[in-house]
This record gives C-alpha cells, sequence and structure tokens, in this order.
C-alpha cells in the first residue's frame, strides 16, 4: 500500500490534484474538519509519512504519536504555534512552513484595516446608504503622516512599515530586539510603544509568550485618538479588554482579522461600529494560496530528496 499524505487544512480541488500529482506514489488523503482527522488518523495512521496543515490546526503530539512512520509536517502559512515542533524534532520528524508565501497579501490586507478603521470607511458606507451626507457626520482623521507602531518587525511587518512609508507615516516598532539595519524607532516593550503611536499594528506570532500582549494597559496607552490592526493571530489581544475600551472611548478603535473566538465571530465587538472586522483573510489570495501550495510541494520534494527543507522551522 501506498504511504500517505495527510492533508488537514482547506484545500481547493486543483490544489489536492496537484499534490496527487506531484506526488503519485503517495495516497493523498484530505481530512479538514476535526472528526475527519481524527477518523483519517485512526484509519491510516500507520501509514502517514507526511502532513500539510496550517498554524491554527497544528499537529499535537498525540496525533503524532499514532503516526509511527511520520517524516515530515508542514505549515502552509507562517505560523505553527499549534504544531508540537519539539516533540517533533525529538523524533526525526522535520518541521517545515510556508514563511513568505502570502507576506504580500497579509500586508496589503493590513493596510486595508488600517484605512477602514482610521478612516470609519465601514461606517461611511452604512451612512451613505441611509442617505446621509457628509455635512451631518464627524471628520474622518488622516492616515498619512499618523505614527504607526508595529509590534513584530518580521518579513511581514517590514512589509507592512513600508507600505506605511508611502503613506508618510512615522514607524516604530517593538521586537524582542532591535532589528540591524531597520532604520525605523525601537521601542524596548509594547507598553512604551503604545504610547507614542496613533496606529499600534500587531504582526507577531501567535503562542503562549504573546498571549493577551495587547491588553488593557497597552490599550489604554494607545489612547482615545488611538486604533488597533491585528492581522498575526487573536490570541495577542485581550478581546474583552479591547472591548471594554472601544465602548467607553478609551480607544478610537480596530480593525482585526483575528480574534480569539475563530472561527465564530467575536461577540463583544459586533456591535461596535468603530471596529472593523474581515474573516481571517489577511493572506488568502489566489496568488497567495498558490504560492503556499507550491512551498509545501517544494518542502515535501526537498525532505524526500534528501536535502533541506526551502523553509524550515
Amino acid at each position: 500500500m501506498k504511504p500517505v499524505l495527510l492533508v488537514l487544512n482547506l484545500q481547493l480541488p486543483a490544489h489536492l490534484e496537484q499534490m496527487a500529482q506531484s506526488f503519485p506514489d503517495f495516497e493523498v488523503v484530505y481530512a479538514p474538519e476535526a472528526g475527519q482527522a481524527e477518523a483519517a488518523i485512526a484509519a491510516h495512521g500507520a501509514r502517514v509519512q507526511s502532513v500539510c496543515t496550517i498554524g491554527a490546526t497544528g499537529l499535537s503530539a498525540a496525533q503524532m504519536r499514532r503516526m509511527p512512520a511520520l517524516r515530515l509536517v508542514c505549515a502552509m502559512g507562517a505560523g505553527y504555534e499549534n504544531i508540537d515542533v519539539a516533540y517533533a524534532k525529538a523524533h526525526g520528524i522535520a518541521v517545515g512552513n510556508g514563511a513568505g508565501t502570502n507576506d504580500e497579501c497579509v500586508a496589503d490586507h493590513a493596510m486595508g484595516l488600517m484605512i477602514a478603521a482610521v478612516r470609519g470607511l465601514v461606517r461611511l458606507d452604512k451612512a451613505t446608504r441611509a442617505g446621509v451626507w457628509r455635512s451631518a457626520l464627524p471628520l474622518p482623521p488622516n492616515v498619512s503622516g499618523k505614527r504607526l507602531g508595529i509590534i513584530g518587525l518580521g518579513a511581514i511587518g517590514a512589509k507592512i512599515a513600508r507600505r506605511a512609508a508611502a503613506f508618510d507615516m512615522e514607524i516604530g516598532y517593538h521586537n524582542r530586539k532591535s532589528r540591524e539595519g531597520a532604520g525605523y524607532r525601537y521601542f524596548g516593550d509594547v507598553l512604551s510603544l503604545a504610547a507614542w503611536a496613533d496606529v499600534l499594528l500587531v504582526a507577531t506570532p501567535g503562542g503562549a509568550g504573546t498571549r493577551h500582549l495587547v491588553n488593557a494597559e497597552v490599550l489604554d496607552a494607545l489612547g482615545e485618538k488611538g486604533f488597533l490592526v491585528n492581522i498575526a493571530r487573536g490570541s495577542v489581544v485581550d478581546t474583552a479588554a479591547l472591548a471594554a475600551a472601544v465602548r467607553a472611548g478609551r480607544v478610537a478603535g480596530a480593525g482585526l482579522d483575528v480574534y480569539e473566538s475563530e472561527p465564530a465571530p467575536p461577540a463583544e465587538l459586533l456591535e461596535l461600529d468603530a471596529v472593523v472586522l474581515t474573516p481571517h483573510v489577511g493572506g488568502w489570495s489566489p496568488e497567495a494560496v498558490q504560492n503556499s501550495v507550491d512551498r509545501f510541494i517544494a518542502n515535501m520534494r526537498n525532505h524526500l530528496d534528501g536535502k533541506p527543507l526551502v523553509s524550515p522551522v
């Protein structure tokens, strides 16, 4: 019987066919729902040699134990927070991701959310449809000239900074340490970055180390004229604290592509028209998804050929 390539994340039929054609010696088993994944592991676990997943779905140590032939796990996006990397590496399982495959798309989406939140585009759209003319509305602020504070100046954060520079925004950032040659103002902690910024943008990885990094104290530092944008992971922002801050007018608004309740919408924020929400599509476009599929195939091919992964974790 053929070894199995287990695919745990949503795929288009054409991309599943691309995987099957790329690896004809493998049986491709598609199981994008939790129940399907459990059934697939129960039925095929002994033959699974490669797993394709995403950071939000991940792959646990318990699941890996049930796949004794497993040799490769790849996340299609940049995130891999729910893959037990320590267990995998301790058991000779290579781990890769799709770093760089959707960076441009995420950066574009981040700018869209920022403009929509600061300019109040959703509220303006609703007002226009209701027959309200501009003279009855408050003046929406500029985006250009504002201070943008980026939490996480990695590859995506840097692309967002480049786009923001075209809007004549002043850019600051916080990382665990300053990034050599970045050319932007570095802040040693999130609180001081928030106090400086007009817009605080989250582009840092998720996981236990960044959970609720943006909390009530940080939001209070951002202030009543400040805006929050999150295109990273919902866990980084304390949703309840954000809802309370927006309701009380302690923060002007927010644009979120990710939230703690995924895939359910964030109930605390749904009635707040100062908050713009999208359903974790920042990295989704035909181009970005194809790039991610191509990268997974390149990682798996290199692994089968005994070469280093294109983008190892």
